[in-house]
């Protein structure tokens, strides 16, 4: 039982921060690009439970864990008014562009503290097959360990996977916004239809896992990133 905690605690509190923060510089960005929306609605704290979407943070992962599926979700989205932006079309592609972003500076943040914590047992180490796992002496640097080894992972994987040019991932504004402005209209045509792909991309991964959806298409730019990072913090730890 206290495994489990300890293993849930590890997972549990980078996702809560990763997620956090990733809504959070929405707010931020947008409040400095002329639109106080998420100020205005109390948006902009790190309270997790401002952030807490009822189905996407707690019914949709639950379900899926509870029945061995893979674990997706989301947060309570910051709200954003794309009129109010001093410069609407540059103005989403920034607040887009600061979620993903702050996950990325997390994870770096993350790598740089594991590299230090390397004197107290709290090493790297992979499989034949490329994965990664904490190596570390039991308790509390253990704890420490892992949580920030899931710190990376989850703000590498939720950064990436939010750049996806799906609405309403983070990569359609971001998409919308480089375009030229004669194709605009088409690609606002995807946005009611965003959600039934989202769920489609689960229920594919779900019932037909030996697609490789996720690992086919995000799998690569996240192993490169975690490798990356991961090299930051070996850097860190031989300094």
């Amino acid at each position: 039982m206290t495994e489990t905690l300890y293993s849930a605690a590890a997972l549990i509190v980078p996702l809560v921060i990763a997620i956090v923060f990733h809504e959070v510089a929405h707010g931020w960005t947008a409040l400095a690009l002329g639109d106080p929306t998420a100020k205005e609605q109390r948006r902009l704290s790190l309270n997790p439970i401002r952030h807490v979407d009822p189905v996407g943070t707690l019914l949709v992962p639950g379900a899926l864990a509870l029945f061995g599926g893979p674990i997706f979700g989301w947060a309570k989205p910051v709200p954003v008014i794309k009129q109010r932006l001093d410069n609407p079309r540059f103005g989403m592609m920034a607040v887009a562009a600061a979620g993903p972003g702050t996950n990325f500076l997390l994870a770096a943040l993350a790598a740089v503290a594991f590299g230090l914590a390397a004197p107290f047992g709290a090493e790297l180490a992979t499989t034949d097959t490329g994965s990664y796992l904490v190596v570390a002496p039991s308790g509390a640097v253990d704890l420490v360990a892992s949580g920030l080894f899931y710190l990376i992972l989850v703000n590498v994987f939720l950064g990436i996977f939010n750049l996806l040019p799906i609405p309403p991932f983070d990569g359609s504004h971001i998409v919308e916004g480089a375009m030229p402005r004669r194709w605009v209209h088409l690609y606002e045509k995807l946005r009611p239809f965003g959600m039934l792909l989202f769920v489609a991309l689960i229920a594919v991964t779900w019932l037909a896992p030996g697609l490789g959806v996720l690992e086919n298409t995000i799998g690569p730019p996240v192993n490169w990133a975690l490798g990356r990072y991961f090299a930051l913090a070996d850097a860190v730890a031989g300094a």
